[in-house]
């Protein structure tokens, strides 16, 4: 399904049926508060990454049979993969692949490394294959409400937002907003659930493999994503106009 035709009609969301208020909300109490008002039109957006474990089980938990949307960029590390279908055969997820039209072969010959080629070539390559694909499974699943793992201290971006607000037209919940590292830590360890593969190889943020570095523990987690250039992939920022204009129009 293309974005031609193509709106969010999600409406600013009801919290009255919530208590406690959001801030005060356990991530639990706010999973299942949004579960009960969205029903079947609520997804939950993953990375796989190195503790992404932590939201996956608490859906699983308070949400379970929800959508969950891995973006499949063509360059993940074959230990996410493998974690993916790990977490998908232990928590029972109803999880579903997206990425570009394009193949990574196919992008590669026709406009080379993108993400070797500046930052207008890293905007190009997030922009087809994570901020495109991710609009498509929004549109095709039909969200009117998206959960995401994203925490106050990752990024300064991450530390403004509210833990339930509106991105693009969808009510957007972040129930971990104001977990700390140690809080992710104390709930792996409560649940023995496993952390990814490349953690333990000082792997802290973890996306593509052409640009994900370790990084040491006196550096920032994200310092090793895109090289330490890029702390948002573009997927939790608003679209521009032009953006969805283009998506709209074209798809791409």
């Amino acid at each position: 399904m293309h974005l031609a035709n193509a709106t969010a009609t999600a409406a600013e969301p009801d919290l009255t049926a919530l208590d406690p208020a959001p801030e005060e909300a356990t991530a639990e109490q706010l999973i299942a508060w949004a579960h009960h008002r969205y029903g079947e039109r609520l997804v939950l957006s993953t990375s796989f990454g190195a503790t992404s474990a932590v939201m996956l089980h608490l859906v699983s938990r308070a949400a379970p049979g929800i959508p969950v949307i891995c973006i499949d960029t063509g360059y993940l590390f074959p230990e996410t993969y493998r974690f993916a279908e790990e977490l998908r055969e232990r928590l029972g997820l109803n999880l579903r692949y997206y990425g570009s039209p394009i193949s990574a072969a196919r992008q590669e010959a026709l406009y080379g490394r993108l993400w070797e080629q500046g930052d207008e070539g890293v905007k190009r390559y997030l922009r087809m294959n994570k901020v495109e694909p991710m609009q498509r499974a929004l549109v095709e699943l039909g969200a009117e409400a998206w959960l995401a793992g994203l925490r106050s201290d990752q990024t300064e971006h991450r530390a403004g937002l509210p833990r339930v607000g509106m991105q693009d037209g969808r009510v957007k919940i972040h129930p971990i907003l104001s977990w700390s590292a140690a809080d992710v830590d104390a709930y792996m360890d409560e649940h023995d659930l496993p952390y990814h593969p490349l953690y333990a190889k000082g792997y802290r943020s973890i996306g593509d493999h052409h640009s994900t570095l370790p990084v040491t523990a006196d550096m920032d987690p994200r310092a090793g994503r895109m090289l330490g250039k890029k702390r948002e992939c573009g997927l939790h920022l608003p679209l521009t106009d032009e953006q969805n204009k283009s998506f709209k129009s074209s798809g791409l």
